[in-house]
């Protein structure tokens, strides 16, 4: 059956930028610094996730002596550090965002990071205003799995969920955009992709070079939408 795509709802940690391994070189040097081990297990399941909901893993994880004040704003000081200089995008975002701007398909980040870090990463890697849209995660109650991001998301489009295509790196991400009732195609950045998670996914590919190659051979009509008809070809990460 046709997938009809009117938007396309990008994520951007691990997904736009690679960034996750920044942000997981700070959070791990933060808790060496105080004493404890953050594996990249650990990493992994706080990827996607709003901080409030990945303090409380942390926490859990470590128990109730975990200093996790000192945590995060030792985390906050190397991020800062780190994201000093210029943030490396991944590969194909430039190819995928030329080929929607070429059809006029509407486009919007959602974030599970604040806005007030969010507007300058994209301001400052030359993408913002290639975006109708951005929605960050200290706009909505829950944050992924939930779906209220992506649900906002679609809101500031104008856009119906059921024909919204979401791309995502993260379990949390693909969780929550198929909640919210919408297409999604996994991007596994550093955690590998799960049998549960694909399934739950419209497709699975190993780069955005790749999404943009596939939606390169799907019809643009002159609605301004993509059809993508048949099953997805589905692409294993490395």
């Amino acid at each position: 059956m046709p997938m009809v795509i009117d938007a396309v709802i990008f994520d951007m940690d691990g997904l736009m930028f690679d960034t996750e391994r920044l942000y997981r070189a700070a959070s791990q040097q933060a808790a060496a610094e105080l004493g404890y081990a953050l594996t990249d297990a650990l990493h992994c399941r706080l990827m996607g996730r709003n901080p409030v909901e990945a303090e409380r893993l942390v926490s859990e994880e470590f128990g109730p002596g975990f200093p996790l004040g000192a945590f995060r704003e030792r985390c906050q000081s190397l991020e800062a550090v780190f994201e000093g200089g210029p943030v490396p995008k991944k590969q194909g975002l430039d190819e995928l965002l030329d080929l929607l701007d070429s059809r006029s398909v509407v486009k919007a980040v959602a974030t599970a990071t604040r806005r007030n870090i969010t507007v300058p990463q994209l301001a400052a890697t030359g993408v913002l205003d290639r975006f109708d849209a951005i929605a960050t995660g200290d706009e909505v109650a829950n944050g992924k799995p939930a779906p209220d991001l992506f649900l906002l998301a679609a809101q500031k489009l104008n856009a119906d969920p059921a024909t919204c295509l979401v791309l995502e790196d993260s379990e949390p991400g693909v969780t929550a955009a198929h909640r919210a009732g919408m297409q999604v195609y996994l991007v596994p950045d550093l955690q590998a992709s799960s049998p549960t998670i694909e399934h739950l996914a419209n497709g699975t590919f190993d780069s955005l070079e790749a999404v943009a190659r596939h939606l390169g051979l799907a019809l643009f009509n002159s609605h301004r939408s993509i059809t993508l008809e048949g099953l997805v070809r589905s692409t294993p990460p490395d």
